[in-house]
């Protein structure tokens, strides 16, 4: 973004931090301006609105390494440059950066002779050494009625002018507005559904977007075209990236596209084969058949009982658990005592110890 407000405005003083501010320093900074000027905040204050937008313009320049590069080179040219055509050059000493990039590029009026003083009211700058101040320096020659460039200005080799200006006139492209972040919290229901979110965009408005089934914590989904307008006329809005937190189920987790939850059953179920009711997300359940002899940790599998996509459905995982009473009758002691003398003093664990110890 490279326009007036770069001469215009000081978007440290803004924001109310160094020139050195790290970038750290500065996100931090600007989260904690922003919620306290965001129009959610202050309904119906216009100045709290106008101060959104202005830290917000303030921080997508100073939060871009490249952008901030610019700005402190453009802030640098004597105090912040002021731009003035020469004789005969149509809007005077007064004429503003965007009048004197349209003259350039075959804007109204063509005006011949343009030249760049600083605030001290020095000589001019050279057109090359204004574009190197900008990260490029280099590239644009003069030759004999160049396309879309008064004066015959043909870009070199793609270098030299901000915003990724190439081959011939605008070349590749008008620069794009900035992208931008945000971020929304789904529990953990919606986002397996699917949900529609209202954000907030960079310059005080609200949209109103639908976020597809299946979405992971801290996934961040693009939005194309919400981001940040672009700098010059005709150029592409940048686009927000929309980072989601989703918070966990008391009963469900997933794996993938798959659901997962631990299934409870008793000795006697696992022991000797039941058929069991599982819960489902939405809020059912579904009948599963424990198999005789069926262990602890063993997973059984109910197909297309998860997370429903458009590249398909993702199965419910039921992973057993053998519940082990706390509290036994007598007789549910004796019976459990008579199990283990008829298990004959076998162990369990003694191909889990000779394993460990070859």
């Amino acid at each position: 973004m490279v326009n007036q407000d770069w001469f215009d405005k000081d978007f440290y003083a803004i924001l109310g931090v160094s020139k050195d501010v790290d970038a750290k320093e500065l996100k931090k900074t600007y989260r904690k301006l922003a919620r306290q000027h965001h129009p959610d905040s202050n309904p119906g204050d216009a100045a709290a609105e106008q101060r959104f937008k202005d830290i917000g313009e303030a921080y997508a320049v100073l939060s871009d390494p490249e952008q901030r590069q610019q700005y402190d080179a453009v802030r640098a040219m004597g105090g912040g440059a002021r731009f003035t055509a020469g004789a005969g050059g149509p809007g005077g000493a007064g004429s503003g950066f965007e009048d004197v990039f349209a003259q350039m590029f075959g804007g109204a009026g063509g005006a011949q002779n343009v030249r760049f003083g600083t605030g001290g009211g020095g000589g001019g700058i050279d057109l090359e050494d204004l574009l190197g101040a900008f990260g490029g320096g280099g590239g644009f020659q003069p030759g004999g009625g160049g396309q879309g460039f008064p004066g015959g200005f043909q870009p070199g080799a793609g270098q030299g002018f901000p915003g990724g200006f190439s081959g011939r006139g605008y070349g590749g492209g008008m620069p794009k507005g900035q992208d931008v972040e945000a971020s929304t919290t789904l529990d953990f229901r919606a986002a397996v559904t699917g949900d529609t979110v209202t954000l907030s965009t960079p310059d005080g408005g609200r949209i109103t977007t639908r976020i597809p089934a299946g979405v992971k914590d801290g996934q961040r989904i693009r939005l194309k075209g919400k981001g940040m307008p672009a700098p010059m006329q005709g150029g592409e809005a940048g686009d927000m990236y929309l980072k989601v937190a989703v918070t966990p189920h008391p009963v469900f987790g997933r794996d993938g596209d798959h659901l997962t939850v631990d299934l409870p059953v008793t000795f006697s179920e696992a022991a000797l084969g039941a058929t069991v009711q599982v819960p489902t997300l939405d809020g059912g359940t579904v009948r599963v058949k424990v198999a005789p002899g069926t262990p602890s940790g063993r997973v059984l599998r109910v197909k297309g009982r998860g997370i429903q996509t458009k590249k398909g459905a993702g199965d419910l995982l039921a992973k057993v658990q053998v519940v082990v009473p706390q509290r036994l009758s007598d007789e549910a002691r004796q019976a459990v005592e008579a199990l283990r003398a008829e298990e004959g003093g076998s162990d369990p664990r003694a191909d889990l110890i000779r394993r460990a110890q070859g």
